[in-house]
């Protein structure tokens, strides 16, 4: 049974969100503040975390920018009423998966756990070849984790998707909106720059120098394409 944290200080939409969440087989577990969330968060382990962006003791932001320091790589999918453009960037940018505005619809809420949970399924592991390597950077699709010069990536699932994505066709060029449909797997209410500040978050962790990429390349105009020439089975 998965685990699911939901973090949000209106009890009555925790409720509500974890009595659907239970009815569909998972565990819950909830918390009403951000120093709590944050605790549970370490110490449940739990496979998706649903956090409000405004919280007492610590706010959602403060909750995924610490999780992220410690390498927790758990999607986050922010939940807020909040609906202004730069709250989703600076979100993104701290290392959120997935943003969902309040009031949401359980079906629309529903869509998205599951989405994000599929990225971590043990089921998917190994499919393809077991290693591709580009240069010095290596896709290990058994042990879902990317390495650059042996060192493992510290990659959300949604990250190491991506990845895969473009290496699997690398040299084609995909739109952001085709990016949406493809990876993120659902019919996505939101907007194409969450695409933009992912994959500028992810070069940071994959790039050598994220301001001249060798491998999430840039066609303007068009979209994004992986450069990584070479690859080999490892």
């Amino acid at each position: 049974m998965k685990k699911i944290l939901v973090v949000d200080d209106e009890k009555n939409i925790t409720d509500i969100v974890a009595y659907n969440l239970r009815k569909e087989g998972y565990e819950v577990i909830c918390a009403y503040d951000g120093e709590t969330g944050f605790e549970l968060a370490l110490s449940e382990k739990p496979e998706l975390i649903l956090l409000d962006l405004m919280l007492p003791k610590l706010d959602g932001f403060d909750v995924c920018r610490k999780l992220r320091e410690k390498n927790i790589q758990t999607p986050i999918i922010m939940l807020t009423a909040r609906a202004e453009e730069v709250d989703k960037v600076v979100g993104f940018e701290l290392g959120a998966d997935d943003y969902v505005t309040k009031p949401f619809g359980n079906r629309e809420l529903l869509a998205r756990v599951k989405s994000h949970l599929r990225r971590r399924d043990p089921a998917k592991a190994g499919s393809g070849s077991n290693k591709q390597t580009y240069s010095d950077l290596t896709i290990d699709n058994d042990r879902c984790e990317i390495t650059r010069r042996g060192e493992v990536l510290p990659l959300t699932p949604l990250e190491f998707e991506i990845i895969c994505f473009l290496a699997s066709q690398s040299n084609q060029v995909f739109s952001r909106e085709t990016m949406l449909e493809k990876i993120w797997g659902y019919n996505y209410f939101g907007n194409v720059r969450t695409v933009d500040v992912t994959i500028r978050r992810l070069r940071a962790k994959i790039e050598e120098n994220p301001e001249k990429p060798r491998y999430i390349l840039t066609k303007r105009g068009f979209g994004y394409y992986f450069g990584g020439s070479g690859g080999h089975n490892g």
